[in-house]
């Protein structure tokens, strides 16, 4: 009976958020901006009853025990929250997407085709940690004409419902479809598995969380699932690399937010300088309380006792926190080799002032973020100007990278005629 009334439950909701879904879809540029600009405004306004929220899931977490990389995503601050607003008023200013026209044709028999951005529909977010994903998530469906549903985890609930119903009072006043956006509060596992069996009232899935969260949904969903997967990010340094910006890099990709997904895991350095680099950089970083898992080449070059000897397993991992894996390379090769092997297809990096070597990484390293001569902790949405993002997709079918507004839309063919008829 209770699997019953919860099977009716989750219906229930999709069958309403599809409605809604329909009106946003035709919803004015105007009135989406306006809703957004209120939300931000809502956030600021209610910063502080927002913040007494997070602080409940934070004392539960510290009882918990949960790992630091989870609490420090989880924590909220004034400058956080004003952060939220921020981005809802950056994508406010943004330009909509839903109606553009990507290309028009004009065929020999008089027919205009005109390729459309439109709505992808129903979108179902599975996220954990990070309270602020509630707020990016509602602000770029919104202005993507796209109705939400939000499925956070039960270490935020408490900051996940106070963002979104300061969210969902100012759509209401917005005049919008109050079904447009919906939050899961009932943090009961079954419910994920009852939202991903419905594939015909949700278009689609974005999981945002560890690889394990990931891995199941994309193993139960019915619907169709763009992956965050994690992120072991690289930056090499190559022989012909300035070895003060070399430095300056890697220290900001490894150190000024360990926690997120789009932080250096593993330093690459071509052997020919590693001699002049490492000694210097490993300092640094052992006194900013990086753990250095090193190769035995590295572990020769810097003092055995400075440093632990990496194994296999550490240059697959994304440690989401104080510890670095580091391994000496022959050339650009072998570092493209290594990326290619224990990447994730997240964000890589090449310091060089060679051109011939950027180019050859930029061709080869298969990944959604390649850089020359900076660091991966760019690959962000707000950094490339989307205000904010969905996720960072490692997928390669309809979108990659940080997700904006334009990767939440799909598109359609409209096409004009005259009277045309095949023959």
């Amino acid at each position: 009976m209770k699997n019953l009334k919860l099977k009716f439950k989750i219906k229930n909701l999709c069958e309403r958020t599809k409605k809604a879904s329909r009106i946003l879809a035709l919803a004015g540029t105007g009135a989406k901006n306006r809703a957004l600009v209120a939300m931000g405004k809502g956030l600021v306004r209610n910063a502080s009853r927002i913040l007494r929220e997070n602080d409940k899931d934070l004392n539960l977490a510290r009882k918990s025990e949960l790992p630091p990389a989870m609490i420090e995503r989880l924590t909220l601050n004034a400058s956080r929250v004003a952060s939220m607003a921020e981005s809802l008023f950056d994508i406010a200013k943004l330009k909509d997407p839903v109606g553009e026209a990507i290309e028009t044709t004009k065929r020999p028999n008089g027919l205009l085709i005109k390729k459309v951005r439109v709505p992808i529909g129903v979108i179902l977010v599975i996220y954990e940690s990070r309270p602020n994903v509630t707020s990016d998530c509602v602000g770029l469906c919104l202005k993507s004409g796209n109705a939400l549903i939000l499925r956070g985890g039960s270490e935020a609930i408490n900051s996940n419902i106070a963002i979104f119903n300061v969210l969902h009072k100012e759509l209401i006043s917005s005049g919008l479809p109050a079904d447009a956006i919906s939050i899961i509060k009932d943090t009961d596992r079954k419910i994920v598995g009852r939202l991903l069996v419905e594939s015909a009232l949700i278009d689609l899935v974005i999981p945002r969380g560890g690889e394990s969260l990931i891995r199941e949904v994309s193993a139960k969903s019915r619907i169709p699932v763009i992956k965050h997967y994690k992120g072991v990010c690289h930056t090499y340094v190559d022989e012909f690399a300035d070895l003060e910006m070399a430095e300056e890099i890697c220290f900001n990709a490894k150190v000024q937010r360990p926690g997120v997904c789009n932080a250096m895991e593993s330093m690459l350095v071509n052997r020919r300088i590693a001699k002049k680099f490492l000694p210097g950089m490993i300092r640094r970083f052992r006194a900013a309380g990086v753990e250095i898992r090193g190769s035995a080449e590295v572990k020769r070059i810097v003092g055995g006792a400075a440093i632990a000897l990496a194994t296999e397993n550490d240059w697959y991992t994304e440690y989401l926190g104080l510890i670095l894996s580091v391994k000496a390379v022959k050339d650009v090769d072998e570092a493209i080799g290594h990326i290619t092997k224990y990447g994730s297809c997240h964000s890589d990096a090449i310091v060089t002032e060679n051109r011939r070597n950027a180019e050859k990484f930029l061709n080869e390293v298969d990944s959604a973020c390649v850089y020359v001569n900076a660091s991966t902790r760019f690959t962000d949405g707000g950094e490339f100007g989307k205000g904010a993002e969905m996720g960072v997709s490692t997928d390669k079918i309809h979108a990659r990278g940080p997700m904006g507004l334009e990767e939440l839309c799909s598109y359609k063919y409209v096409i004009y005629g005259k009277g045309q008829i095949r023959r």
